[in-house]
């Protein structure tokens, strides 16, 4: 299914690939098995611009919703996935945020909270922009729940009344053990 662009932001020779918002995701979805949105701290105007990014995935394509809370559930399903489809999945890990209304720290440590989890679970072919989100998180993994409620997002979210319960709660790594699936995969094809 992967598909070799010409052009480098595509990042399609590598099989984890990252990017950020509706731009991004129209960069790096060609040709991938699942595309993997992180949006560690959903907010009103999120689901307008989730939705942008999810129909950037192929038709084909898996669609999964990720954070700190079940970035490891979303690499073992993303595992399963690659064994059910018989062959080696590619794929973008979208962070739903964007530099228009700031630095969004929380998507990057879970997009690199969810990259990390691949890679302990073998699927580590990365692109450069995957590893250095990788990295950031590998780097603060112990002061993720700090960093999201103190970063322009977690101060955001709790102007717009987000309880400090709430946004500790969606920084805690691994607190859930259920992926996100919005949309499983296709069959895959015969060739």
């Amino acid at each position: 299914m992967n598909v070799q662009s010409p052009d480098p932001a595509a990042q399609s020779k590598y099989q984890v690939r990252f990017d950020w918002g509706r731009r991004g995701a129209a960069r790096i979805a060609e040709g991938v098995h699942v595309l993997v949105l992180v949006d560690v701290l959903a907010d009103a105007e999120s689901s307008v611009r989730n939705d942008q990014i999810i129909a950037a995935a192929p038709n084909r394509a898996a669609v999964i919703e990720a954070g700190l809370v079940d970035a490891t559930a979303t690499a073992r399903w993303i595992l399963a996935e690659q064994e059910r489809l018989g062959e080696r999945a590619f794929i973008a890990i979208v962070a739903a945020g964007d530099a228009e209304t700031g630095f969004p720290a929380d998507d990057l440590l879970g997009a690199g909270a969810v990259i990390d989890a691949l890679a302990a679970l073998g699927i580590d072919d990365t692109s450069p922009e995957a590893a250095v989100a990788a990295s950031a998180f590998g780097g603060l993994r112990r002061a993720v729940r700090h960093l999201t409620s103190a970063s322009v997002s977690g101060r955001a979210a709790l102007a717009a009344g987000m309880s400090a319960d709430e946004l500790h709660a969606a920084a805690v790594l691994d607190a859930s053990d259920e992926p996100r699936v919005i949309r499983a995969g296709a069959e895959a094809s015969a060739d």
